[in-house]
């Protein structure tokens, strides 16, 4: 696309019938990721409409992998040549691409999803509304295909007719998510072999995979420190205080790199050096200079972004042998597991990934989870499913 073509791409989407309700963000002139990925030119490139969860704003320090993976995905495609629109709640913050800024009324975050907790959250109208306004402007400006990634009933339903691929970025945690699946025409994939068969345990057959991949990003060459590094939103299913009990076992001073969450969590981490949420550059700094990076999860992780972004790092990781883990982790090479609920067990895969070659590590990761392998598994879906 040329930059008169583009500039009138812009100016067209800028024709709202109400410009207070939806907005479009310029292409940000600013880098996307200081990373490899590819840029091509496709023989025939796609209008593609990535919608997000509208649960919160899509911001530089993300709430959870889907959404930095979403983020990923949206400038690799546009990278490669492809038309994006990234259809976000208002706020949002994507250098790369342009957006589509949804508002979104107070009490959208009652429809987050817990996966620690045993209580679904219940239908949610600012929810519904909000999906609603997505999908009238998303179908009022077209796309040759939509790549849907929203974990809400309503995303699906609304979806109904559109050449859509949706991305289940949980297992089948929701039933009116699963009730949603099993009625719809749409394509499904979800983001590991693990949580492939969760969903065909649960009926829905038709899911197949799209495993999530990072940018093979740069990091300043920095000294080790004697840290064990945390990552991720703050959970039970998270399981911080498995790893910040191996951490101190095995003599590292426990460093949480924490989101919040889930509001009911309670987690003392009196014992470890808290930090707030960092953009995924510092975050990826912090992997390069710790010693270890633990996951030690109580639930069947689909992916573990974390896990991923730390070997790219260089930085050798230990955690419980659950979900997505399982299928991300070279034994010996780039990691350890170990047998989950067990902490002694955890610190011995610690202290043990601790003497691994971390250019190792980082090799094994660059060789099994960079971002392009997923953007050529993306763009072949989406040819599939488009019109």
């Amino acid at each position: 696309m040329t930059a008169d073509e583009h500039r009138g791409f812009v100016s067209h989407l800028g024709k709202f019938a109400n410009r207070d309700v939806v907005h479009v963000g310029g292409l940000s002139q600013r880098p996307a990721h200081a990373c490899g990925v590819s840029v091509s030119h496709p023989a025939k490139p796609l209008r593609i409409a990535v919608v997000a969860s509208l649960v919160t704003p899509l911001q530089p320090a993300q709430l959870g992998g889907a959404q930095a993976f979403l983020c990923d995905l949206a400038i690799g495609l546009s990278r490669r040549g492809h038309e994006v629109l990234v259809y976000c709640a208002e706020g949002s913050e994507v250098p790369g691409v342009d957006l589509v800024e949804i508002p979104v009324a107070p009490g959208a975050d009652q429809a987050l999803m817990m996966p620690g907790s045993r209580d679904e959250p219940a239908a949610s109208p600012v929810m519904r509304r909000a999906l609603e306004l997505l999908f009238k402007e998303l179908r009022r400006v077209g796309a040759d295909v939509v790549s849907q990634h929203a974990f809400d009933a309503e995303a699906i339903e609304l979806s109904d007719g559109l050449p859509v691929l949706h991305t289940l970025h949980m297992p089948p945690i929701s039933n009116r998510v699963l009730n949603e699946v099993l009625k719809s025409r749409g394509a499904f994939a979800t983001v590991s072999e693990s949580c492939r068969r969760a969903w065909a345990a649960a009926g829905a057959a038709q899911v197949s995979v799209l495993r999530n991949g990072v940018p093979v990003f740069t990091v300043d060459e920095v000294p080790i420190r004697e840290e064990a590094l945390l990552a991720g939103r703050l959970s039970p299913e998270k399981g911080f205080e498995d790893g910040i009990a191996a951490a101190r076992a095995i003599g590292l001073r426990p460093v949480v790199v924490g989101v919040p969450y889930d509001p009911s969590y309670q987690l003392d981490l009196s014992a470890a050096l808290v930090l707030p949420p960092q953009p995924r550059s510092r975050l990826w700094q912090l992997m390069a200079g710790a010693k270890v990076t633990l996951l030690p999860v109580h639930w069947d992780e689909p992916f573990g972004l974390v896990c991923a972004e730390a070997q790219m790092a260089g930085c050798p990781v230990a955690g419980y042998s659950r979900g997505g883990l399982v299928e991300i982790v070279e034994p010996g090479v780039s990691g350890f597991l170990s047998e989950p609920g067990d902490v002694k067990a955890l610190a011995e895969a610690a202290q043990a990934a601790t003497k691994l070659d971390r250019a190792g590590v980082r090799a094994s990761a660059v060789q099994r989870l960079g971002l392009d392998a997923s953007l050529d598994a993306y763009e072949a879906a989406l040819a599939a499913v488009a019109v």
